[in-house]
């Protein structure tokens, strides 16, 4: 079968990278793709917010499936643009994929739906919203409702830091339009997971469990990020405590967007709170996590396209994903100066040498090809991916090769990992 990926990030390498594996597929375009996707696809120069480009190539190919990797397409409506043409897509309509794209729809939903989430009032005037976080007090978390490249969540542990977060997005406009709408949230305390699945329009098959580090700095401090590293399992998603946020989040919110007419098919994140036993949701997302898939995907054994089909225009029932016992982890390399600017077009040292390492992948994010040299293009540049028996083995081995790449003003977390390896010394 004829596939095409959609993207250009992390994700995008690590689908790419699992998707070939499987005998179903012949042919695999990525649009537009990176220099580490092209080693293995064939990249085609469409880039992921051109829709009508994107259709018509998968006309003209006839292609046989679309996976869509980012949330931007998804939002402005991709999925339907290709299934009005017939053509098979792995990601959510439009109208669900607001559950992403508006955190003011998602808390609206869960709420008249009673799945457990924090309290919240949304907001589109600065005066309203500090007059209602005067009254919460803090710690208190201010959210653009809007697509902010998971950056748009601004946890405030004072009052003057909420004035401040509602100033960024509502005043000095830095999330652009994303802020026009924003949630004020309860502040839930625990420990954060990730929990995705497959979903078909009524059925959800779990994978792993997934934690991702999103701060900056070492030991989960300075600003939040797209994510610095993330790892699976999570040992504080235990067996009893997925199958409750099965039972009591993921499958309820799949029930109601199908009662309320707007049926959800694709990969659906639920990022969670974990805290004494009960579990709420912090926020949901349309597609893979990045960099929550590249552990995920090196650690599941399945063929990943027979799911991507069933949610696309099948059914998931009887099925279920084998996966590796084994630990994998992910450490992101980023640019100098990320998540704030950064410079772009750093040659990149050591990509050969972290390559060869055994069950060690580099999945690229933020790279360009400049005369046949890789160098940095985006923030996150790379993903250090390795498996191993235990999350601290798998630390060991994804840090060596990371030691062995380097650009000017590389930047990287040296803790990825530290929570679950606590719990396993303790064990």
């Amino acid at each position: 079968m004829k596939v095409l990926l959609i993207g250009s990030g992390g994700r995008e390498h690590a689908l790419a990278w699992k998707i070939v594996q499987s005998p179903l597929v012949k042919t695999l375009w990525v649009a537009p793709g990176n220099p580490g996707i092209a080693a293995i696809a064939t990249c085609i120069p469409i880039q992921a917010e051109k829709l009508d480009d994107l259709v018509a190539f998968a006309v003209e190919k006839a292609v046989d499936l679309v996976v869509v990797g980012p949330e931007i397409p998804l939002t402005a409506g991709i999925a339907d643009l290709l299934r009005n043409q017939g053509i098979p897509v792995f990601g959510p309509s439009k109208a669900a994929a607001a559950l992403e794209g508006s955190k003011a729809y998602m808390k609206d939903l869960l709420a008249r739906h009673n799945i457990p989430s924090a309290p919240y009032r949304t907001f589109r005037d600065p005066e309203s919203a500090w007059n209602y976080i005067q009254e919460q007090g803090a710690p208190i978390v201010v959210k653009t409702s809007g697509l902010a490249a998971g950056k748009g969540a601004i946890v405030c542990q004072t009052l003057d830091d909420a004035k401040q977060a509602v100033e960024r997005i509502m005043v000095k406009r830095e999330f652009g339009e994303a802020g026009n709408e924003i949630v004020v949230e309860g502040f839930l305390v625990g420990e954060e997971v990730s929990l995705l699945a497959f979903v078909d329009g009524e059925r959800v098959v779990p994978l792993a469990g997934a934690q991702d580090h999103k701060a900056i700095w070492d030991g989960d401090t300075g600003p939040n990020t797209g994510g610095m590293g993330a790892y699976s399992p999570a040992p504080a998603l235990t067996e009893s405590l997925t199958q409750q946020a099965i039972d009591q989040i993921l499958l309820p919110t799949v029930r109601a967007m199908a009662m309320e007419g707007t049926p959800y098919r694709g990969i659906l994140y639920a990022g969670l709170m974990i805290d004494n036993g009960a579990i709420q949701v912090l926020e949901y997302n349309v597609r893979f996590g990045d960099p929550e898939c590249q552990p995920l995907l090196m650690r599941m054994q399945s063929d990943i396209v027979p799911f991507l089909l069933a949610c696309a225009s099948g059914s998931l029932e009887g099925m279920t994903i084998q996966w590796d016992p084994r630990a994998a982890l992910c450490v992101v390399l980023a640019a100098q100066g990320y998540p704030g600017s950064y410079p772009k077009g750093d040659p990149i040292n050591g990509l050969d040498q972290g390559s060869p390492l055994i069950d060690v992948q580099i999945f690229h994010a933020g790279t360009r090809l400049e005369q046949n040299q890789v160098v940095t293009a985006g923030g996150r540049v790379l993903g250090v991916t390795a498996l191993g028996h235990g999350v601290a083995e798998a630390q060991r081995r994804a840090y060596e090769a990371v030691a062995r790449i380097s650009w000017n003003g590389i930047q990287f977390r040296r803790d990825i990992g530290y929570r679950a390896i606590d719990r396993e010394r303790q064990t």
